[in-house]
């Protein structure tokens, strides 16, 4: 995940506090052992290589994800994908910063990718991938899943007042504050200034906050920049958003939406209508002017 973890936990017995913190991040640390990509030795690694020959078994953690991974494809009409990791190297993303990709490739990569290409055994919990060159990426959900592993043995240690990141931007808490307030988490401008004000102020109690937006790993080519956010559906980076942010209970599902809505924001009012639940808020047009579309986040008129 490359991404930094932390953790702040409110409670009388610091002994305790500091018991149940460490094991949080030691599993943080496990699920990071389990999903990555670079490391041969990790569950995933094992099933892009040899689930095309065969069926493999995972454990049932893993395989409950997939299984969660595929209904939110499913919901999000393919702009959520975890098959997404041949588009990703293909446009050099995958350890790089970006590259054109070859058309050959890239019309290969494109027929590699999608859900329908991978067959779960829920009774014997196996996984096969139904052609050579499917490989998966938890890139988009890896983080909020380890924050919910996480915050689940959090729970199960009884610590009450809670709050935890993974690189800012998925957030989960449990409880309030000592002082009985709200945690408030600040959503920042699409316009990247750090003198701007943000675009909301979210407070949260036992939910999860996720933002993705466009910035992050790009290239340049010509008078164009590509972004490493890809959509599945058309192969190409995306060009939907600028930025959007989702609260849930589970951070395994703001992680996952919030990169489907940057990907596809016209998804928002059909989402809403059948997740009524859900906060969330998504910016598009210019940086300098973008246009805000939000439900259940109140949106800072300042900016």
């Amino acid at each position: 995940m490359a991404t930094r973890f932390e953790i702040i936990l409110h409670g009388e017995d610091s002994v305790a506090l500091r018991a149940a913190g460490e094991e949080a991040l030691d599993e943080i640390d496990r699920v990071e052992a389990q999903l990555s990509l670079y490391r041969p030795s990790s569950e995933v690694a094992r099933l892009n290589a040899e689930a095309h020959q065969r069926a493999v078994r995972v454990t049932p953690g893993l395989f409950h994800l997939l299984e969660r991974a595929r209904e939110l494809t499913h919901e999000t009409g393919g702009a959520f994908e975890i098959t997404i990791a041949p588009l990703m190297r293909c446009w050099g993303f995958m350890g790089g910063t970006g590259a054109m990709p070859d058309a050959a490739a890239f019309e290969e990569a494109c027929l590699q990718v999608g859900m329908q290409h991978v067959e779960l055994d829920s009774d014997k919990l196996t996984v096969r991938f139904t052609r050579p060159g499917v490989m998966l990426d938890f890139g988009a959900i890896g983080k909020g899943y380890a924050v919910d592993r996480a915050v689940d043995l959090l729970r199960e240690a009884g610590v009450a007042s809670v709050l935890i990141h993974g690189g800012t931007s998925t957030s989960m808490a449990i409880g309030r504050q000592p002082n009985g307030a709200r945690w408030k988490i600040a959503v920042t401008s699409p316009r990247q200034d750090l003198t701007a004000e943000p675009l909301a102020i979210v407070e949260l109690e036992d939910e999860s906050l996720s933002v993705s937006a466009v910035w992050g790993r790009s290239f340049q080519n010509g008078e164009k920049t590509y972004g490493h956010v890809i959509d599945p559906r058309t192969g190409t980076p995306a060009e939907g958003a600028l930025l959007s942010a989702v609260v849930l209970p589970r951070a395994t599902d703001t992680d996952a939406l919030s990169t489907a809505l940057l990907i596809a924001p016209e998804l928002l009012s059909a989402y809403v209508r059948e997740h009524p639940a859900i906060r969330c808020a998504v910016a598009r047009g210019k940086a300098s002017a973008p246009e805000i579309t939000a439900h259940g986040i109140v949106i800072n008129k300042i900016f």
